[in-house]
């Protein structure tokens, strides 16, 4: 029973690890470490934002114009609407709401029209939103002015998630979360994952003829190249959130069905190229967190064959049936100590079914936009 017991504390540990103590590292790494101060912008360089979507005509016309009434200079402001092989009005819509060039692409993938795009672009910064993102009116320039530093390669912005009446979902608090860790992380090693809402590059740096290309691949691409990703919290978007928790759950496996993708073929556990500090945070923060599903499976097992070997067994395996049990009632009882958990579980199921989903079919060369 020594190995069971060992095999319980680790995945218990490293449980409790990604979720807590890392947070905890990093808010003590960060306070010892000296902020960088910003770049001084001396020109505004001109900035391509480019907005890749599908069947978005219910909010197309709204991003174009929330574009172009940023405050940003007009003449150093192109807006590119790429349209993988849309059914309805997106294309019409978007030429209509002043779009400096709408490209009425056959369905082939996000990656595939933002590339398309990027090379008819005439900016020297790139700046990618989606279609249901708006941005603050000082966004853009906020994610210039943290390119100004020559070692930062990536920077992505501040999504906030606004709620109707009657919403059920929790991603807002696991967002904040999120934020708070990606802050730390830009302070240090850079962050190990971006933002499809409002993010920005130099168009020097961005790959072409990458299936992989995204929020999960450019910061650790980019950090083999000796450049920082970066979190620009002034940097504001907004978009509607998933209503429903299990609409998040639907959104989240197929994200999870994509990134796996990256992480077995994509070359992310590849060490080869990082810098120590970016390793540890891609490790703690990204690999534990994907394999959390069978961190917990694995403890919970565990901690069923180590009944009767002490009290403390009996207590931790208490802790755990509590939790499953208020992620259980989630569906039923409204309230935020029961949706919290159950937030939590689909999330970290998403992962585990997103796997089968990936093992299965492979990763999906187009996307599906979530309904909000």
């Amino acid at each position: 029973m020594i190995v069971v017991a060992v095999l319980f504390w680790l995945a218990a540990a490293l449980l409790v690890y990604t979720h807590v103590g890392y947070p905890l590292v990093l808010w003590l790494l960060a306070r010892l470490k000296a902020r960088r101060p910003h770049a001084f912008v001396r020109e505004l360089p001109k900035v391509s934002l480019i907005v890749a979507a599908y069947d978005e005509e219910a909010v197309i016309a709204d991003k174009v114009r929330n574009a172009l009434e940023l405050d940003y200079p007009p003449d150093r402001l192109e807006l590119i609407v790429a349209s993988d092989g849309s059914t309805d009005d997106t294309v019409r819509l978007a030429g209509e709401a002043g779009a400096h060039a709408v490209l009425d692409l056959p369905r082939a993938g996000k990656a595939q029209a933002q590339d398309i795009a990027v090379d008819g672009a005439t900016g020297e910064v790139l700046a990618f939103s989606d279609a249901n993102s708006l941005w603050a009116p000082d966004a853009l320039r906020a994610l210039v002015a943290a390119l100004a530093d020559p070692a930062v390669g990536y920077v992505c912005g501040q999504l906030r998630f606004t709620r109707s009446e009657g919403d059920t979902n929790e991603e807002g608090a696991y967002w904040r979360y999120e934020m708070a860790v990606r802050t730390f992380e830009s302070q240090l090693g850079g962050i190990t994952a971006g933002n499809g809402a409002i993010y920005a590059m130099r168009r020097g740096d961005y790959e072409f003829g990458d299936p992989f290309t995204g929020d999960l691949t450019l910061p650790y691409k980019l950090a083999r190249r000796g450049l920082r990703a970066v979190y620009e919290p002034n940097a504001l978007a907004e978009e509607p959130m998933v209503p429903t928790l299990e609409g998040e759950f639907r959104r989240k496996r197929r994200m999870m069905s994509r990134a796996w993708g990256i992480i077995l073929r994509g070359g992310m556990l590849s060490p080869r190229g990082y810098p120590p500090l970016f390793a540890f945070e891609l490790a703690s923060h990204r690999l534990l967190r994907y394999i959390s599903p069978f961190l917990h499976l694995l403890a919970f097992g565990t901690n069923i064959a180590l009944l009767g070997r002490g009290w403390v067994y009996w207590v931790t395996f208490a802790i755990q049936v509590a939790f499953f049990a208020a992620a259980a009632l989630g569906p039923f009882v409204p309230s935020r100590l029961t949706r919290v958990p159950y937030y939590y579980v689909l999330v970290t199921g998403s992962i585990a079914v997103g796997l089968w989903d990936y093992l299965r079919r492979g990763s999906p060369l187009v996307w599906e936009k979530a309904r909000s």
